[in-house]
């Protein structure tokens, strides 16, 4: 098993949660629901990615849950940059399919 591929930590879990809460209430929800659905199985790897997302301000990381735009069509490059490596498109979809989800589906 390659390190990124390691559960993340409770602590590391802890310190994750609280660096994605965010300014607006919607990325809050979205992100939230990613949590609820994912934590038990969260990765190193995975954890880079949402690091990664947390870089971009809160408009465009609403813009990319939403799907309104792609990682490619942010207007910062250091953003683009940031939403683009492979741990941040692996979560972006991972976020995308649990917002989508019914609340009622099991965990």
């Amino acid at each position: 098993m390659n390190a990124t591929d390691e559960l993340l930590g409770e602590r590391a879990l802890s310190k994750l949660k609280w660096r994605c809460r965010r300014g607006l209430l919607e990325n809050d929800l979205l992100i939230e629901k990613f949590f609820r659905r994912h934590e038990a199985t969260l990765t190193v790897s995975q954890a880079k990615g949402l690091n990664d997302l947390m870089d971009l301000s809160d408009n465009d990381l609403l813009d990319l849950l939403l799907q309104r735009r792609e990682p490619s069509q942010l207007s910062e490059a250091d953003a683009q940059v940031s939403a683009s490596t492979y741990e941040a498109l692996q979560v972006l979809n991972l976020i995308r399919a649990a917002a989508t989800a019914p609340l009622t589906d099991p965990l």
